[in-house]
């Protein structure tokens, strides 16, 4: 079912439809290397064996992570002879320094059109001097229409589909394959080629694919949060925003989706981030309680874990929010990055040892344990920077609100303005 020109690919009508770029591209015989970016299945190898197929240029096609240097010299060769080789390069974020060193003059020189294909970031994972000399283009996952009309159009294609069968695909059976492999399309096509062949015909002759056979076919389904795909930052990203911005039913659908990948550490790492980041000061016992419940979600695994990080995630989303304590510390880490503050004041240096005394170390320190409710007013931050304020209180809750009342104290006690 690959599509032999870009007429007959289906989606991704950003790109190859009419009057679009690589259309374009094609018509006026302009081709230039690209990166086709995107969640599997999509229509990355599509694309470019369309556009070889547009163009009768050859067409090769290679893994970056498998295939050796020896394989792109045999790809090299052929364009010499030939004048232009299309190369399809899957994984092309796996291609080495060895290959890439061996590939660039050829990209250079236009004998070679690459067209890497990628699940992941070209922008952060794609060295520099590739990305440099190709056009980079995402591709997003099919709608559930192109999806459909793609599968009846293999039921019906007798030469490279389904159609010298006599399939009778149930709309309900229909809809799940669609749904369930959630926007890529060849693991639809290949749920559908085992339905249908591991299916018996019945007394008419006819093979008849019901909602139970297809959800047994596509078992694995294709989720967004596939853990080997740049789709899953996504959803952890998602997960992160859904949680700061209080929408409980957002939160737990992306939290669904990294159970379903089966990834404990990167939703338990993310929720004590979270909890500390998003939640923090202003609900402090909830930051705590999330880090109680990934312990028991590490310790039970899936699919009980499911339950505390549920819960987890609940409380978190309807928690007051805070964002201080990170905001004070990255204030605190710019100040220092500026350099120029100065020394600690003599009386906090250490004074442990002998001799220290004679520097002035620890002279005039005084003890805050010694003082009417174990405080006292002195000076702990370098002179050069004596008045700086990292933390700026939220009153959001109740437990940050108490703290805001204390620093609001304190600053009043030594006559410190607080900053706004």
């Amino acid at each position: 079912m690959r599509p032999t020109k870009l007429e007959d690919i289906v989606g991704q009508q950003h790109l190859v439809g009419p009057g679009k770029i690589i259309s374009r591209m094609v018509t006026a015989k302009m081709l230039s290397s690209m990166i086709l970016y995107g969640p599997p299945g999509t229509g990355k190898t599509s694309i470019a064996s369309a556009i070889a197929g547009s163009t009768k240029y050859a067409f090769r096609m290679l893994n970056a992570a498998t295939d050796s240097k020896k394989d792109l010299q045999i790809v090299a060769e052929e364009a010499k002879m030939s004048g232009t080789v299309i190369l399809l390069l899957d994984e092309i974020h796996r291609l080495d320094k060895t290959k890439q060193d061996f590939l660039l003059p050829h990209l250079e020189s236009g004998r070679i059109v690459l067209i890497g294909a990628t699940t992941e970031n070209p922008y952060i994972s794609i060295n520099p001097a590739i990305r440099s000399r190709t056009q980079i283009f995402q591709v997003y996952p099919l709608t559930e229409a192109e999806m459909t009309a793609a599968v009846q159009r293999a039921l019906k294609d007798s030469k490279n589909g389904l159609g010298k069968l006599d399939i009778d695909l149930k709309p309900e059976a229909l809809l799940q394959l669609v749904r369930a492999t959630n926007g890529d399309l060849r693991s639809a096509l290949n749920g559908l080629e085992l339905a249908a062949k591991s299916t018996p015909q019945n007394e008419a002759g006819q093979i008849v694919l019901t909602l139970p056979i297809i959800e047994e076919s596509v078992q694995h389904k294709a989720l967004s949060a596939d853990k080997d795909g740049d789709a899953h930052y996504d959803v952890i990203s998602a997960f992160q925003k859904s949680i700061r911005g209080s929408d409980v039913d957002a939160a737990l659908h992306y939290l669904a989706r990294l159970v379903e990948a089966g990834d404990l550490p990167i939703i338990a790492r993310r929720l004590m981030v979270i909890a500390y980041e998003d939640i923090g000061l202003a609900n402090m016992p909830a930051a705590n309680r999330a880090v109680t419940a990934v312990m028991a979600a590490e310790k039970l695994g899936f699919p009980e874990a499911r339950i505390p990080l549920a819960d987890a995630v609940i409380e978190l989303c309807l928690s007051p929010k805070s964002d201080s304590g990170i905001s004070a510390v990255d204030a605190a880490i710019a100040r220092i990055k500026k350099g120029n503050f100065g020394d600690v004041p003599a009386h906090l240096k250490d004074a442990h040892y002998k001799g220290a005394e004679k520097l002035g170390h620890g002279v005039d320190y005084q003890f805050p344990h010694n003082f009417e409710n174990d405080w006292v007013q002195q000076q702990y931050l370098p002179d050069k920077i004596k008045h700086d304020q990292y933390y700026l209180p939220k009153t959001n809750g109740r437990f940050e609100a108490a703290l805001a009342n204390q620093y609001q104290q304190l600053l009043n006690a030594q006559g410190i303005k607080k900053k706004k």
